[in-house]
């Protein structure tokens, strides 16, 4: 009885409550709440993506330019490493660095960077004819895609062909097991940059070989007067190492080595 008693009071306390005032109130909040997210949304930036086709059959939209260029620049490190002189270059210094005995100094950053400039340097006429006979008429769409990329293989192809050794070229051609071209623009690209790849290092090490001829007989001198010294427990590396620094450094052996090396690219 009691508990009928208290939710009858209830139900007189909520019936006796404004539900006119308190709905028109919680209608005003929700219509406050929905301008203030319109105002949010109208005064907010705002981005908008809008692809366009070509206009005619041979023409490709900028946003698929844009793609081409990113996926072109992703490959660019692949490129500069295996069709260009960056390898021989890089393999070189690695040698002269492990020659004279100082596997930390110059340190990477340096070498890799003198090796990019260089690159830059020897394969600037390459560069020069792609730019003259395929970027630049693409630019101005007086040829298309495809052809712009035949036109930019063209002189990388004629330098990778220039420094690659017969032998290494029989053997990607035997080895692919595929017919024999009948003349140079027959060759393809998969078996021409993997003979031009073996035909550097095969140059880069005989270069390093000859480096290493002096500097062996550094070590052989200090060893053999060590040795008529008895002084057998000392390092003859120890030694020798000044005299190869100072050997290098009275030959100029950096103008040597990059000359040599330039030169042998022509």
């Amino acid at each position: 009885m009691h508990f009928i008693k208290t939710n009858s009071g209830l139900l007189k306390n909520i019936h006796s409550l404004p539900w006119r005032e308190i709905a028109i109130g919680i209608a005003m909040l929700i219509v406050a709440l929905i301008d203030m997210n319109a105002m949010a949304q109208s005064a907010g930036p705002s981005l908008s993506l809008n692809i366009n086709t070509g206009n005619g059959a041979g023409e490709i939209s900028s946003a698929v330019k844009i793609l081409i260029f990113m996926t072109l620049l992703s490959l660019a490190p692949a490129v500069l490493v295996t069709m260009t002189c960056f390898t021989r270059i890089i393999v070189v210094f690695s040698f002269i660095r492990q020659a004279i005995g100082i596997h930390q100094s110059p340190p990477n950053q340096v070498l890799i960077g003198l090796a990019l400039f260089l690159t830059m340097f020897i394969m600037t006429p390459v560069f020069s004819e792609i730019n003259e006979t395929a970027i630049k008429p693409y630019q101005e769409d007086k040829i298309e895609q495809s052809e712009a990329i035949d036109l930019a293989m063209a002189p990388i192809r004629k330098f990778m062909y220039a420094q690659t050794h017969e032998k290494d070229l029989e053997l990607m051609l035997t080895l692919s097991k595929k017919d024999r071209p009948k003349s140079f623009d027959d060759l393809s690209n998969m078996i021409l940059i993997p003979s031009f790849i073996l035909s550097e290092l095969k140059t880069a090490f005989e270069i390093g070989f000859i480096i290493y001829i002096p500097f062996v007989l550094v070590d052989m001198l200090v060893a053999m007067v060590l040795l008529t010294m008895g002084m057998m427990v000392l390092p003859p590396v120890l030694i020798s190492l000044p005299f190869k620094l100072m050997l290098f450094v009275l030959v100029d052996g950096w103008d040597l080595l990059i000359g040599s090396l330039v030169r042998s690219f022509s």
